[in-house]
């Protein structure tokens, strides 16, 4: 059974969209460390909505600049080459997902809610730690994107998968722990496919495939990772949004001692997660 499910969800993401030439190329240029913003301005330039997204979310409420930016190599420098990869890669990623899947297995509204707020989250945590601000935005992008592997699932193994999110809150159990029990894979097996298919390396890409085995992670990524991990088991027992994960399993102490934090510091990000998440809904909806 677990090769036929396998088979369904690998055959399923074949027919999901590969990212656009644009993209590819703008993550591509982003990973070179010699990057400059005169390099990600002659990419861009060659594409006339994503240089539309980058100057609606200078001008959008997000920055709330007095005077509108109207030139594409000044929006790219004020807003800085990471959150420029990462708002090309967001906004791409989540046009080529279904927003409004109806499935049983798991509300898709709820979903996105809690995807965004871990992302959120992250990206606070890192900032109330010191990290670059010019850095944080792949926090957001790695917590929002970490979940992507319910997505074939959901909408591939629908019934069984309903079967599983039951299956775990009666048997208090995280979810991870009920869709290896039931399905014989998980949603960051099927993450990784999505990874590999997409090209999403780096921080994002660790971020999905290892968010719950991130005590044998041994890559470069670890502050993001960890990150995501904390911001992930602080939003899902919050109960905010709805990730299908009703017992999510507490990180291990390494993780809090890695990152210098506690639980007491999100109590304080939680005052000001729902306005951060108002500024990070428009940066999600600039493509519409």
């Amino acid at each position: 059974m677990e090769a036929d499910f396998e088979k369904k969800l690998r055959d399923y993401i074949k027919t999901m969209p590969s990212l656009p030439t644009s993209v590819t190329k703008v993550l591509e240029i982003c990973n070179n460390p010699n990057t400059s913003p005169a390099d990600l301005n002659q990419v861009i330039s060659l594409d006339p909505v994503l240089v539309g997204r980058v100057l609606k979310l200078i001008n959008s409420a997000y920055y709330g600049l007095g005077q509108p930016v109207t030139s594409l190599a000044r929006a790219i420098i004020m807003l800085g080459i990471n959150t420029v990869k990462n708002l090309a890669l967001s906004t791409a990623v989540m046009g080529h997902l279904p927003s409004k899947n109806k499935s049983p297995g798991l509300d898709m509204e709820g979903f996105w809610r809690h995807s965004l707020c871990v992302g959120v989250s992250a990206k606070l945590l890192a900032r109330k730690r010191g990290v670059d601000p010019k850095l944080t935005e792949e926090y957001f992008t790695a917590g929002l994107l970490h979940d992507i592997g319910k997505i074939p699932l959901n909408a591939v193994l629908s019934n069984e998968y309903m079967r599983t999110v039951s299956s775990g809150d009666k048997e208090r159990k995280s979810l991870f722990r009920a869709e290896e029990s039931i399905l014989g894979l998980n949603h960051c097996s099927a993450g990784d496919m999505i990874r590999a298919a997409w090209k999403l390396d780096g921080a994002v890409g660790d971020a999905i495939v290892h968010h719950h085995d991130f005590d044998e992670y041994s890559g470069g990524h670890k502050d993001v990772l960890y990150s995501t991990v904390t911001a992930n088991w602080f939003v899902s027992l919050s109960g905010i949004g709805f990730s299908g994960d009703l017992h999510p399993e507490k990180p291990r102490p390494h993780v809090w001692e890695a990152l210098g934090v506690s639980l007491e510091d999100f109590d304080e990000i939680e005052k000001i997660a729902n306005a951060e998440i108002e500024k990070a809904e428009i940066f999600l909806k600039i493509n519409n």
